[in-house]
C-alpha cells in the first residue's frame, strides 16, 4: 500500500500554497488558509486509506486556518478530525472554546461548526521550523457515542502520555512507519481498528466506557495487551499466565481473544522476542555483546533452547545470522522459507 505522498517542492513555487490551500480543502471541507510567508510555502502530506478512516501526515510552515459557517454550508465532509501533534505547537478555536497544543497532544475538530487555528511562527525575517503531525480522519457515522457528548472534546488539549492515549498515538505512529509494508487486505482491519482505538480513547475522556460496543472494547483489550507485551519482553517470567493477570482475566479467556489471530499468545511472545534478537544481532553498536547475552536481553534465559529456537524459526543459528543474512527491507531477517514482504 503505502502513503501517497504530496509535496510542494514538486510544483513551481508561485503554484505551491494554492496547490496546498486547495488539497486541504478536498480533503477537510472548505478552508480559508492564511500564511506567513505564502512566497516560499513548503508543506507536505502523506495520505493512507484504511477502509472507511484515512490517515494523513502534514508537515508545514506557520499559517492559520478558518472555517466558517458559510464555508460549512458548501461542503461538510461531516468528520472528525483526530490530530497527534508530533512537533511545533497551535492554537486552537471551536465550540466556543480555545486550546493551546504542544508536541505529545491530541486536539479533536468537527467539520460541523466553524472553527480556527494558528501553527507556531518565527521570527519575521526568517520561517519557523514547520510543524509536524498525524490527522485521522473519522467518519462521524463509525463513532458509536452519543454527538453531544463527543463534541465536548473538541478544541481541548488531550494528552498522549498514557492509556489509551498512549496506545492509540502508538498505534498511528506506527501504522505511519509500517505504510510502505503494508499489503492490500491489510487495509481495511487496520481501519476498523483504528476506529475502535479512536472511539475508546474518546470514551475514555468522556467516561462512556459503557456506551462502547462489545467489539470496540474487545480490540482495545487486545492492543493494551499487544503493548504490555511489547514493553515486558525482555522478562523471563512472561507467559500467557502473568499476561492475563496483569489485565484481570482468565488464561482461557486470554486465549479466546487470541483465537482470530494467526498466533497463539506463547508464539506472538516468541517471534517478538526473535525479532528483537535478530535485530540487535547484526547492530553494529552490539557486535562486542555475546550472542547468549542477546538472546538472554530479550527473555530467553538459556543459551541452548535460545540458539534452537532461533535456528528453527530462521533456518539458520544467531551466530551465522550475525555474520550475514538475508533481510527484509526493515532489516528484519526473514524466517525460514518466508518472501520478502510476507505480514503476519
Amino acid at each position: 500500500m503505502g502513503l501517497t505522498v504530496f509535496d510542494t517542492a514538486d510544483l513551481p513555487p508561485e503554484h505551491r500554497f494554492e496547490w496546498w490551500r486547495e488539497t486541504v480543502s478536498r480533503g477537510a471541507g472548505a478552508t480559508l488558509i492564511t500564511a506567513d510567508r505564502p512566497a516560499d510555502f513548503a508543506g507536505s502530506m502523506g495520505v493512507l486509506p484504511l477502509g472507511p478512516v484515512q490517515v494523513a501526515t502534514v508537515s508545514f510552515p506557520a499559517m492559520g486556518s478558518e472555517r466558517t459557517d458559510r464555508l460549512i454550508r458548501r461542503s461538510d465532509p461531516e468528520t472528525y478530525e483526530l490530530t497527534l501533534i508530533l512537533r511545533g505547537s497551535m492554537q486552537v478555536s471551536q465550540a466556543d472554546r480555545q486550546a493551546r497544543l504542544a508536541a505529545g497532544d491530541f486536539n479533536l475538530w468537527s467539520s460541523s461548526f466553524p472553527s480556527g487555528s494558528r501553527s507556531s511562527g518565527g521570527r519575521e525575517d526568517a520561517p519557523a521550523a514547520p510543524s509536524d503531525a498525524i490527522i485521522l480522519h473519522l467518519p462521524r457515522a463509525l463513532v458509536p457515542l452519543p454527538e453531544a457528548k463527543v463534541n465536548r472534546l473538541l478544541a481541548r488539549g488531550l494528552p498522549a502520555a498514557a492509556g489509551v492515549a498512549a496506545i492509540l498515538a502508538c498505534h498511528l505512529t506506527s501504522v505511519v512507519e509500517e505504510a510502505e509494508h503494508l499489503e492490500e487486505g491489510d487495509g481495511n482491519r487496520l481501519g476498523a481498528l483504528t476506529s475502535d482505538l479512536a472511539t475508546a480513547f474518546l470514551a475514555r475522556h468522556l467516561d462512556a466506557a459503557d456506551l462502547l460496543p462489545p467489539h470496540t472494547r474487545q480490540q482495545v483489550l487486545l492492543s493494551r495487551i499487544d503493548t504490555f507485551i511489547e514493553d515486558n519482553l525482555a522478562d523471563p517470567a512472561l507467559s500467557p499466565r502473568t499476561v492475563a493477570a496483569r489485565h484481570h482475566i482468565s488464561v482461557r479467556l486470554l486465549h479466546r481473544l487470541f483465537a482470530a489471530r494467526e498466533e497463539s499468545v506463547s508464539a506472538t511472545i516468541r517471534r517478538l522476542r526473535l525479532e528483537r534478537c535478530s535485530a540487535d544481532l547484526v547492530d553494529p553498536r552490539l557486535v562486542g555483546t555475546p550472542v547468549h547475552a542477546v538472546g538472554a536481553r530479550w527473555g530467553f534465559a538459556d543459551a541452548a533452547a535460545f540458539s534452537r529456537t532461533f535456528r528453527a524459526a530462521y533456518g539458520i543459528s544467531p551466530r551465522d545470522h550475525r555474520h550475514g543474512a538475508p533481510t527484509d527491507r526493515a532489516g528484519r531477517t526473514r524466517p525460514a522459507g518466508q518472501a520478502v514482504g510476507h505480514r503476519r
